[in-house]
């Protein structure tokens, strides 16, 4: 991401913190951005870099007036007087805001720890369940259908922040559930400045190793670090650390694979 996209979505996050956040406020968010998707000449018209700014936002203050809020009216036309580059970048650059609108409530809350917990476990049922994980991909099928599996699964035992962002995920913003999922804890951990270490052990790890493994990391990125754990036995023992595009694999696998290929 370059440094001109980075200064509009920073603007853009300016604009949505300044509002008052509210579930209704990320639901609006929402429906702007799937109205984009289902409509390109209204997109287009939205994002089109050679309209002036004032045009953009105009087209964007009379399309919305008296629909929605006055907050996510704001937030909206604020996008849309920014240059995206395309209709795709602007509705990634408002689905961004209404990802934000949640966390934010649950930061608030005090409770941005549980649903990234919620959110993290939840992917992993997903992705260890073949037959769940193709029911919720299969866009054959409605996505109103998909959703409700989702809701029919969690229902009340997650906050309401974490449900509605498991079924925004159904709809793979990010190309698939699990990298969406994976795309709203990053989002969650930069509200916080923290990095993502994404660990896997043979074994689940006890709250001292975990304390400090945390302590280790975040000694070696410079920030707080908050682990997402996968328990693999087929690891047999040690344990792979992934921050970003570093990788430390000091698996028993890893160096068993290691000394077959040397040996080879």
């Amino acid at each position: 991401m370059n440094a001109a996209t980075n200064a509009r979505l920073s603007e853009l996050d300016t604009a949505l913190d300044a509002q008052e956040l509210s579930p209704a406020l990320a639901d609006e968010l929402f429906a702007v951005v799937d109205l984009l998707g289902s409509q390109a000449s209204l997109r287009n018209a939205m994002s089109d870099p050679t309209a002036p700014d004032t045009a953009r936002r105009s087209l964007a203050t009379n399309l919305l007036s008296g629909r929605v809020s006055q907050a996510a009216s704001t937030v909206v036309v604020a996008a849309a007087g920014l240059n995206w580059g395309s209709g795709a970048g602007l509705g990634a650059a408002l689905e961004r805001q209404a990802v934000r609108t949640l966390i934010g409530i649950a930061q608030r809350a005090g409770q941005l720890d549980v649903l990234e917990d919620e959110l993290f476990r939840f992917a992993r049922i997903v992705d260890a369940d073949p037959a769940l994980r193709a029911a919720i991909s299969d866009r054959s099928a409605p996505l109103a259908d998909r959703q409700q599996i989702v809701s029919d699964l969690l229902g009340d035992k997650v906050s309401d922040a974490a449900l509605a962002l498991a079924r925004r995920a159904v709809k793979g913003e990010y190309r698939t559930f699990d990298l969406t999922v994976e795309a709203y804890l990053t989002r969650a951990a930069e509200a916080r400045k923290r990095a993502i270490a994404h660990v896997t052990v043979a074994r689940p790890l006890s709250d001292d190793q975990s304390q400090r493994l945390r302590g280790a990391l975040s000694r070696q990125v410079g920030r707080d670090v908050t682990l997402q754990v996968v328990v693999d036995p087929a690891v047999m023992g040690g344990v792979r650390v992934q921050v970003g595009d570093e990788v430390i694999d000091g698996t028993v696998s890893h160096r068993l694979a290691a000394a077959e290929r040397q040996l080879n």
